[in-house]
């Protein structure tokens, strides 16, 4: 039998151990959550909160109670839009990725 880990825990080392999948993952959360893939894009946001910057860091960051966190980033969560940016304002800070909008002409 061979010996595999899990998904999710694979995932989360990956993140930990490679800052460019962590700055890509972020970047396909926000398209998923553009593009109407709300659950995926929340799912992918919390494995980053559970693999760098920990609930309880975010919650200090954000004045959010970590309960509220977690029910704002599970599989169906439904965060107002003031605090999902809020959110991921605290997740950028941590990637250290500089937000940026371009504008279409």
């Amino acid at each position: 039998m061979a010996l595999t880990r899990e998904y999710k825990e694979t995932v989360l080392a990956r993140i930990k151990r490679d800052p460019e999948f962590a700055r890509a993952l972020y970047a396909e959360a926000v398209n998923a959550l553009m593009e109407g893939e709300t659950d995926e894009g929340l799912s992918m946001l919390r494995d980053l909160v559970h693999a760098n910057i920990t609930f309880k860091e975010l919650s200090r960051q954000t004045g959010f109670g970590e309960k509220a966190l977690h029910r704002m980033l599970s599989r169906h969560g439904n965060p107002t839009t003031r605090n999902l940016f809020t959110i991921t304002k605290a997740i950028c800070e941590d990637l250290g990725i500089k937000s940026s909008v371009m504008l279409a002409t």
